[in-house]
């Protein structure tokens, strides 16, 4: 992604009328374009701009940095990119300047935007936080630094509407913005999926999501994919490998030799419904797997120096987040030096050939569609930050 100086505004163009918005990830970017959309529908004349992915851009938003450039994973990582994220913010705080910015959505990505957030707080702006950082994992710290920053807090989970309010935060459950997606998304019957990517009709489908990040995949992918070639011949099944948008699929050839797998862009929602299983990368995913009740293996690796600082600050034992918010071990959850293709395989066996076990995590896992909510987040947080916009 070729970097574009920030658009300076013309004379005729009512810089009170933008909004900045700072997403991160790909999941930030399809829940910022989805917002949006509904701000336009309340006032088709505001203006967008900020670091997002390809849907904010669909939806015309001006990037001043593209989320490409912004995957960042671990606290190590995070260091050897310090000069790079300081000219990131430099330039955002130019474009605040020029384009006399006065409010900011910060869309999850929290190691950045509360950064971020610090820097602007005393300039008057109006901070609008909507998918908040997991505090019931990193403790009270970051409790006290919401509360100073963030003057409006969106909340997807509704648990979290009453951590934040026990702590005197202003903050408002809105539901969860995957629950309008999956609403919205037209399905494919599992016929249209397999005939649309060639699949063995004989076979059921193996899903495979190694992140959305080069560096995790790295990490993760090699492993997995050994793991997932024993369970097909063992159990008979299709290996499918899921490519996030922001990956070229050839980057999987060149991380692994193995070739005998199908890789599948921008239908995760279908694969997620008519997969046997999965073994997925925490993160969103494995929400959304949830939200479809796909039995599944999580797994996860970072960098050494990541996982040991992370081991001492997060406070809760699980790091899938179906199991974080039915507060159980619904699913297995292989971390770190644990990633072995023959754990991974032991896990998943397990559930494939276990007719009880595989059951019992699909009754667990039909309890995430209530916790999350019904649809409309979308519309709900824009309606809280337009009226934030307009207020005096």
């Amino acid at each position: 992604m070729v970097y574009k100086k920030p658009m300076i505004p013309s004379e005729n163009e009512n810089t009170s009328d933008t909004i900045m918005i700072i997403a991160g990830e790909v999941s930030g970017d399809l829940i910022g374009a989805s917002l949006i959309k509904e701000l336009k529908v309340l006032d088709p004349g505001l203006i967008f701009c900020g670091i997002g992915g390809d849907s904010m851009k669909s939806m015309g938003m001006d990037l001043v940095y593209h989320i490409n450039r912004m995957a960042f994973l671990g606290f190590t990582e995070i260091l050897k990119h310090i000069p790079f994220i300081k000219n990131v913010q430099s330039e955002l705080l130019e474009v605040i300047i020029k384009r006399e910015i006065k409010k900011i959505v910060l869309i999850d990505y929290p190691g950045f935007n509360l950064n971020f957030a610090e820097k602007i707080k005393n300039s008057g702006i109006k901070i609008i936080y909507y998918v908040s950082p997991q505090l019931w994992a990193w403790g009270k710290g970051r409790m006290k630094k919401i509360k100073a920053l963030v003057d409006k807090m969106l909340v997807v989970f509704p648990f979290e509407e009453k951590l934040y309010k026990d702590n005197k935060v202003d903050a408002e459950f809105i539901g969860h913005p995957l629950a309008e997606r999956i609403a919205e998304y037209r399905f494919l019957s599992k016929e249209e999926l397999y005939n649309k990517f060639n699949l063995d009709e004989s076979k059921e489908i193996l899903l495979l999501m190694p992140g959305s990040r080069k560096n995790e995949v790295e990490k993760i992918f090699p492993q997995m994919i050994k793991a997932a070639y024993m369970l097909a011949g063992r159990f008979d099944l299709q290996i499918v490998t899921a490519c996030s948008s922001n990956i070229d699929e050839t980057f999987f050839l060149d991380i692994s030799r193995e070739e005998n797998y199908k890789i599948v862009r921008d239908h995760n929602f279908d694969l997620m419904k008519h997969a046997k299983i999965g073994i997925i990368k925490s993160g969103t995913s494995t929400l959304e797997a949830a939200y479809f009740s796909l039995p599944m293996v999580i797994v996860y690796k970072t960098s050494l120096l990541t996982y040991l600082i992370g081991k001492r600050l997060i406070k809760v034992k699980n790091i899938g987040m179906a199991n974080i918010i039915l507060e159980k071990n619904v699913v297995p959850e292989i971390l770190q030096n644990d990633v072995r293709d023959t754990m991974i395989f032991d896990e998943a066996a397990k559930i494939l050939s276990d007719y009880e076990y595989n059951n019992s995590i699909k009754r667990e896992l039909s309890e995430v569609k209530n916790i999350i909510g019904n649809p409309g987040a979308s519309a709900r947080a824009a309606k809280i930050i337009y009226e934030l916009k307009n207020a005096s």
